[in-house]
């Protein structure tokens, strides 16, 4: 596993699929970099966890039979490196015709893996199909933007839509207008956006003004969660932010960043898309 640049990534590319196990296909990414280009440095202004799903996992019994199962990968956002995803998903293709005695093993093999790929201990749990149903959620929680009636022309991230009133609240608020593109093949990544907060009142049309306004915008999508949280905590101030994004799915994966400035621990749903 290496650290390596992005035009020396997969993403974009044609590859070979390997269907036995071959844990140097993960390749990595710093956050640092673009973390800098947002004003981060040193100590981070927020905490959370990067929530993996993973839907197209199998591997073979010691009698050569298949089993499937869904994953989910959780990590943390201290992390100092990102799982480039076409990396991870080859990764776990090469798992299709390895034989393993147990779940165990398997879940054991990808956290000892990917924590060393990340640098920091990534939590991995294995789910029967069966499970599948009680993780569904159509929507989420909180008051849709999506009904304010705004005239949109910015297709770049833009702030300074960011306004607030005076009267101070505590609300959640969510769209399912968000979309970037990969920073790689410029792609388009489709998301729902969460974003809890206690501060002075958030102005809804800005701010749906300002999610959508990424739709052009060329990043991967914990990088975006970050900017959007970055630009939240400068442009309104509220003293308490939570932002939250999940994304469907590409390649068997989807990718779901959330970031607080405070203690949370957000449980794994899906939303209809997903």
């Amino acid at each position: 596993m290496r650290n390596i640049d992005l035009s020396q990534a997969p993403l974009g590319k044609s590859a070979t699929y390997h269907s036995h196990y071959k844990r140097d296909l993960l390749f990595t990414l710093p956050r640092k970099t673009k973390r800098e280009e947002i004003g981060i440095a040193g100590t981070l202004p927020f905490q959370g966890n990067d929530i993996w799903n993973g839907f197209e996992l199998s591997w073979l019994n010691t009698k050569g039979k298949p089993v499937v199962a869904m994953a989910e990968f959780i990590i943390p956002c201290e992390s100092p490196r990102l799982i480039e995803s076409k990396s991870f998903k080859l990764y776990l293709n090469s798992f299709n015709n390895t034989q393993f005695d147990s779940y165990a093993t398997v879940e054991n093999l990808l956290v000892r893996d990917l924590s060393e790929a990340a640098g920091a201990s990534i939590t991995v749990t294995l789910l029967p199909l069966s499970h599948a149903p009680a993780l569904l959620q159509r929507q989420f929680e909180g008051v849709s933007l999506d009904e304010q009636d705004i005239i949109c022309d910015r297709y770049t991230p833009e702030p300074r839509y960011l306004k607030t009133d005076n009267e101070t609240v505590t609300e959640t608020l969510y769209s399912d207008l968000l979309k970037s593109n990969c920073l790689v093949t410029g792609q388009p990544d489709w998301a729902s956006l969460q974003i809890t907060y206690t501060g002075k009142k958030i102005n809804h049309a800005g701010l749906l003004q300002y999610i959508v306004s990424f739709r052009d915008h060329n990043e991967f999508h914990e990088q975006c969660v970050e900017r959007i949280f970055v630009d939240i905590s400068t442009y309104c101030r509220p003293e308490r932010l939570l932002v939250y994004a999940r994304y469907t799915r590409r390649g068997g994966l989807d990718i779901n960043p959330y970031r607080a400035n405070y203690p949370i621990h957000l449980k794994n749903i899906r939303l209809c898309r997903q």
